[in-house]
C-alpha cells in the first residue's frame, strides 16, 4: 500500500484482479439489494432481526461462515462504554460473516462493515419514485429507504467477496462481512460485535460517501432542556412567566455557542459551514391554549469536534446554559436542567496519510476513476467506536450521496455499486494476499 503523500498513478490490473472483477454478478447484486430494501428494518423494530436472518441466508449462499447471535441487551448496555440507544428494543441479533483461511492461520484480516438499519419513512406521501420500501429501479437507480443508507454499501461488500470467491481465488488472509443493527439511534450492533471479539487489521465501513474517502467523522450527543415557568390565565399573562419566552433566551445563547464551537477550522472540514451543529429538533410546550406555559422540554443535537472528549463537550454545553440562566432572574432563581440521553457519538478519525486510504485510492483510481478526495464528515458513525474502542484503522468509502439518506425518494445510483463493488475487490485481494 502507498500512503497519501505518493500521487496515484494508474497501474495495470492483474490476471488474477481482472479474473475477480469478470466474477462480479451485477444484476444479482441489484437484486439481492432490492429484497433487502423491502424488508422495513427500521431501527427498533422487529424487522431489523428478520432482515440479519434473510442477510445471513444470503453470505450462507455465498460460502461465507455465519455467525448470528443473540446480543445479551442487559449486559451490553451495562457495560461502561456502551454508545446509548434512542429506540427499546427486546431483542437484537448480531451478524458476521468470514471467508479466507482460518483466523489461527490468515494472514490480514480486513473487515467489511455496514448496517442493516434504517430511520422512518416520513410522510409516505412525499415519496414521488416509488413507495418506501418497494425497491424499484428507476433512471438508473435502486429506490427505497435505506437504499443509499446503507444498504447498498452493505450488499456490495457480500457481492465484492462472493465476485473473488466464484473466480476461484484463495485469499491468503481474511475478510469478515460484519452486518450490524442499531447504528443509527448509537452503534448497538457495531459495539456488540467488538464486545464479542471480532477485530481487524483494517476496515472499510460502506457509508454513502459519493465515491470519496471519509478519515474522520464529527461526534453527536443527544440532549434534552427542561423549563419551569409560572402557569396563570392567558388573560393576565403578565402574572406568570412563560417558559417560550425563557427558553428563546437560552436558545439564543446555544446560538452563540454553536458559533465559537465552529470558529476553529479544521482542514478536514472546510466543505461544511458548520461542521459541528448544534441542533434543536423537538419543543413542548404548554397544555392550553389560554393558559401561560409552566413546562418546557426542548431536545436537541451538539456536535462533538474532532479529537473533543465527549464529556467536554457536554460540560461546554451545560456552562453556556448556566450562564443563560444566571443572566435571568427567574431563571437564576429556576435554572433550566440539562439531561443527555440516547446515541452519544464520540468523534473518531484515522490520519490521512493512513496505507489504508492509499489501498482504497488506488484502487479506484486503477479502476478508472478519478482521485477521491479525502475528507471528514459532519455526522457521528461506528467508525468512531472501531477505531476508538476497536483500536481497528478505518475509513467510510461507499456508494450514494449521504444528502439523499433519510429523505423522500432516498435512491442510490446503480454506477456507484458497481464502482464501489470493484473497488473493494481489489481492495481485498490487495490488502488480504491471494495465492
Amino acid at each position: 500500500m502507498q500512503n497519501l503523500e505518493s500521487s496515484p498513478r494508474r497501474r495495470p490490473l492483474t490476471p488474477t484482479e481482472e479474473r475477480a472483477l469478470a466474477a462480479i454478478d451485477e444484476p444479482a447484486l441489484v437484486r439481492c439489494l432490492a429484497e433487502l430494501v423491502r424488508i422495513p428494518s427500521v431501527t427498533g423494530s422487529p424487522e431489523e432481526n428478520t432482515a440479519q436472518v434473510w442477510f445471513s441466508e444470503q453470505m450462507k449462499a455465498h460460502g461465507l461462515t455465519t455467525d448470528l447471535w443473540e446480543i445479551p441487551l442487559d449486559e451490553t448496555r451495562a457495560h461502561a462504554d456502551f454508545p446509548g440507544w434512542e429506540v427499546d428494543r427486546t431483542r437484537a441479533l448480531g451478524l458476521v460473516g468470514s471467508w479466507g483461511k482460518p483466523a489461527d492461520e490468515a494472514g490480514r484480516t480486513l473487515v467489511l462493515n455496514g448496517h442493516i438499519d434504517v430511520v422512518p419513512t416520513g410522510d409516505p406521501k412525499q415519496w414521488k419514485t416509488s413507495g418506501p420500501f418497494d425497491g424499484v429501479v428507476a433512471d438508473g437507480a435502486l429506490h427505497g429507504r435505506g437504499a443509499c443508507d446503507m444498504k447498498g454499501g452493505l450488499v456490495c461488500n457480500l457481492h465484492a467477496i462472493a465476485a473473488i470467491r466464484a473466480a476461484g481465488i484463495r485469499l491468503r488472509g481474511r475478510v469478515l462481512l460484519e452486518s450490524v443493527v442499531g447504528e443509527e439511534d448509537g452503534g448497538l450492533g457495531t459495539f456488540a460485535t467488538l464486545l464479542r471479539g471480532y477485530r481487524g487489521d483494517a476496515a472499510i465501513i460502506t457509508e454513502p460517501t459519493n465515491l470519496q474517502i471519509i478519515t474522520a467523522c464529527a461526534g453527536a450527543l443527544t440532549f434534552r432542556l427542561g423549563v419551569t415557568g409560572k402557569a396563570t390565565h392567558a388573560s393576565v399573562r403578565t402574572e406568570g412567566v412563560s417558559t417560550i419566552e425563557k427558553f428563546f433566551g437560552l436558545y439564543q445563547a446555544l446560538q452563540g455557542l454553536e458559533a465559537r464551537r465552529n470558529a476553529p477550522k479544521n482542514p478536514l472540514f472546510l466543505r461544511f459551514p458548520l461542521p459541528y451543529p448544534l441542533s434543536i429538533g423537538t419543543v413542548r410546550a404548554g397544555d392550553w391554549p389560554s393558559s401561560v406555559p409552566d413546562e418546557l422540554v426542548a431536545e436537541g443535537r451538539l456536535g462533538v469536534a474532532l479529537g473533543e472528549a465527549p464529556a467536554d463537550a457536554r460540560a461546554d454545553l451545560e456552562r453556556a446554559v448556566a450562564a443563560a440562566c444566571e443572566a435571568d432572574p427567574w431563571l437564576r432563581a429556576h435554572p433550566a436542567t440539562v439531561t443527555w440521553f440516547g446515541g452519544q457519538f464520540a468523534s473518531g478519525q484515522i490520519p490521512t496519510e493512513h496505507p489504508l486510504v492509499g489501498l482504497v485510492r488506488d484502487a479506484h483510481v486503477d479502476l478508472g476513476g478519478a482521485e477521491p478526495e479525502v475528507h471528514g464528515a459532519p455526522y457521528g458513525s461506528d467508525l468512531r467506536l472501531m477505531v476508538g474502542l476497536g483500536a481497528v484503522p478505518t475509513l467510510h468509502y461507499g456508494p450514494g450521496h449521504v444528502k439523499h439518506a433519510h429523505a423522500p425518494d432516498e435512491h442510490v445510483p446503480i454506477d456507484h455499486l458497481r464502482t464501489v463493488t470493484r473497488g473493494l475487490v481489489l481492495a481485498i485481494l490487495r490488502f488480504c494476499g491471494h495465492d
